[in-house]
């Protein structure tokens, strides 16, 4: 699923422009995966802002990242939290914000990872919290 939410205003969006690391700390599972971007081929999916981590999460570092709304700011559950390179996202919207605060475990570094896209200027280390796993998923 993917689309645009016409009730929110989109956030203000550098692309990158050139090759950056990012890093997926996935609690539940204990796993880390690091995956460099390329900025040629964002948008990687058609899930979240072209180029937010949860593009780049599902469409190219193939990370199961929750997303019950199909990444158009319309609930928290893509929830996480950028450890390291958040002067290098987009700034949070209002929109987003509110949706923040529905989640759970919030912090000061907390982003949806549909809205937050980084501009490449730095490498970028997400942690996924473990409780934000849908456990009720069809099969594939």
């Amino acid at each position: 699923m993917g689309g645009v939410n016409p009730y929110i205003k989109a956030p203000d969006v550098k692309p990158a422009t050139r090759r950056y690391k990012i890093t997926f700390h996935v609690l539940e599972t204990k796993e880390t995966k690091v995956f460099e971007v390329d900025p040629a081929k964002i948008p990687y999916g058609r899930t979240g802002q072209p180029g937010s981590i949860l593009d780049i999460a599902l469409g190219g570092a193939d990370v199961d990242l929750e997303h019950s709304c199909g990444g158009v700011c319309a609930c928290s559950t893509c929830h996480v939290i950028v450890r390291q390179g958040l002067a290098s996202c987009s700034k949070a919207t209002v929109d987003e914000e509110d949706m923040i605060d529905t989640a759970r475990g919030v912090e000061m570094e907390s982003r949806l990872a549909c809205q937050c896209v980084p501009d490449g200027t730095q490498d970028v280390v997400i942690e996924v919290p473990a409780w934000n796993k849908n456990m009720v998923k069809e099969g594939h």
